[in-house]
């Protein structure tokens, strides 16, 4: 019998040991031993599925991988020591030199900088879409082109990309299809559902949930998981015994958080849309978000993240994250406690002036991270911020 999401996260664990515990051990080790020299040669030549050393893989971390393959319908993955170290090792496992990406222009500040800083050392050359210029895609793609990237939700701005119209400009042109689906997790949208070859997801955020390990994880095709995972063998981003532990514990509570998470969220961007010292509100399950039907199309819920401008620009920005007083002041997302950005001056402070304003950062844009509090000390702590 299909067990639903819920359960699947909660009762997917490893073999118990003779200690028949009822909570999955940590296994801090570096390394497994062989029962003799053809078991050591067989396992070393592939012919075995068995561990050998926690930079290839870990009981740990192979239940983490087991559980985010199960809720995204993913044939397999590879975890990794944090997010971007699931994004360079994706790129870097795939591309060759001379390649070209073709990526939605409103990506997370260090994924913009690898394309930007690190990739044209390797002659990995890129082009960027505006979110509303979807249209335009085609137009970009070369014969060298090899991958189609997106984050959606994206960040900081929430916009929403529709998944499944890109996923047939990738088919029809052979390109690998990646999306980065961190700001929902997998309990609010599957976009292997919609035609996407990957899903690149920060453990960090909502899949830990509580702001307490660096974490990330790759999931979808088998084959293309296959070649991201000799790359990453050799190279050595593996995600630690310890945190895979962390997380694999926190999935069991990831819909139960993520809901409260969403309905927290809601009423914050609608108090927000409401009052007069805030110029507008954009969150994916509000009507006045301009892709609000595409989010209702791939999205159970909005997500956590909501993003707004204060009247007054920069200035009056900055008097507002002075006069926060419950919420951080932090650059992560996706915790149980409420969390206000400043992306301009932060996590997207390395762009240029021109560079933020394509992607819709202005000055007196905040980010917020709704956390678990209740919902009525966080608008009273944003409410006491604007005023």
């Amino acid at each position: 019998m299909d067990k639903k999401f819920e359960t699947n996260a909660i009762r997917t664990q490893l073999e118990r040991t003779e200690n028949l515990e009822h909570s999955v051990p940590i296994y801090l080790t570096s390394s497994f031993v062989f029962e003799d020299a053809e078991d050591m040669r067989a396992s070393f030549a592939e012919e075995k599925n068995r561990n050998i050393y926690s930079r290839y893989s870990n009981p740990n971390t192979s239940e983490f991988i087991e559980k985010v393959c199960q809720m995204e319908g993913a044939e397999a993955g590879f975890a990794f020591a944090s997010g971007m170290s699931a994004v360079f090792s994706t790129f870097a496992a795939l591309l060759n030199s001379g390649d070209h990406i073709v990526s939605a222009r409103s990506v997370f500040g260090s994924t913009h900088s690898l394309f930007m800083n690190f990739f044209p050392k390797w002659n990995i050359d890129h082009s960027y879409f505006k979110v509303d210029e979807v249209e335009n895609i085609e137009k970009l793609i070369r014969p060298n082109t090899k991958i189609l990237y997106v984050e959606t939700p994206t960040n900081p701005g929430v916009d929403v990309l529709d998944m499944e119209a890109l996923a047939d400009i990738a088919k029809k042109h052979d390109l690998i299809f990646i999306v980065d689906n961190c700001f929902a997790s997998p309990y609010l949208q599957q976009p292997i559902q919609f035609g996407a070859d990957l899903v690149i997801h920060s453990g960090t955020k909502l899949m830990d949930g509580q702001g307490r390990v660096l974490a990330g994880v790759t999931v979808g095709s088998a084959e293309l998981i296959d070649k991201i995972y000799r790359f990453s063998r050799i190279t050595g981003p593996a995600l630690s015994p310890f945190n895979a532990w962390v997380l694999s514990k926190s999935l069991e509570t990831l819909a139960v958080r993520v809901d409260r998470h969403c309905d927290n969220a809601l009423k914050l961007a609608e108090y927000l849309e409401r009052h007069e010292k805030v110029n507008w509100v954009k969150y994916p399950f509000l009507k006045s978000h301009p892709q609000y039907e595409i989010a209702k199309k791939q999205m159970k819920a909005g997500g956590c993240v909501v993003a707004f401008e204060v009247k007054g620009g920069l200035e009056a920005g900055q008097r507002f994250f002075d006069a926060i007083k419950m919420l951080s002041l932090s650059a992560n997302l996706g915790d149980t406690r409420s969390i206000v950005t400043h992306p301009a001056s932060t996590t997207h402070s390395k762009l240029t002036v021109k560079e933020r304003a394509e992607t819709g950062i202005t000055d007196g844009m905040v980010r917020v991270s709704v956390g678990l509090e209740h919902i009525d000390d966080i608008i009273g702590d944003v409410g006491q911020a604007l005023g």
